[in-house]
């Protein structure tokens, strides 16, 4: 007797860890959200970055969102890795500062194919 396949709602898909250096601002907006989504972007915000390294992350929230904000989060994340194909990888600098670029209108479409919860992983202040 065989076994029967699992159906496409029962095979978890697979996912990528993304990071996402943030603001206390923008962190709070999250915690609104339930840990479970990134907030709009500003007019003045066209892309959202999260980056695909957490060193990078890191750098960014320690040495630019604590000059500017007084502190610096590093948040971690999951996405469903077959959405997130539709973005090129963009080479932002050196050979690890990778970031993935979704236009502001593809937030919420982008928000939804996030599994499970935003998690802080690294404060500095």
């Amino acid at each position: 007797m065989s076994t029967p396949r699992p159906t496409p709602s029962e095979t978890p898909s697979a996912t990528t860890t993304l990071w996402r250096p943030t603001g206390p601002v923008e962190l709070a907006l999250v915690r609104e959200s339930g840990w479970s989504a990134w907030p709009p972007r500003l007019p003045e915000q066209p892309i959202f970055y999260p980056v695909l390294n957490e060193d990078y992350a890191v750098k960014i929230a320690r040495d630019w969102n604590v000059k500017h904000d007084g502190a610096g989060f590093v948040t971690r994340f999951e996405v469903e890795t077959g959405f997130l194909r539709r973005y090129p990888v963009r080479q932002a600098g050196g050979e690890t500062i990778l970031e993935l670029w979704v236009p502001a209108e593809e937030l919420d479409e982008f928000n939804a194919h996030i599994v499970g919860p935003i998690e802080v992983t690294h404060e500095f202040r």
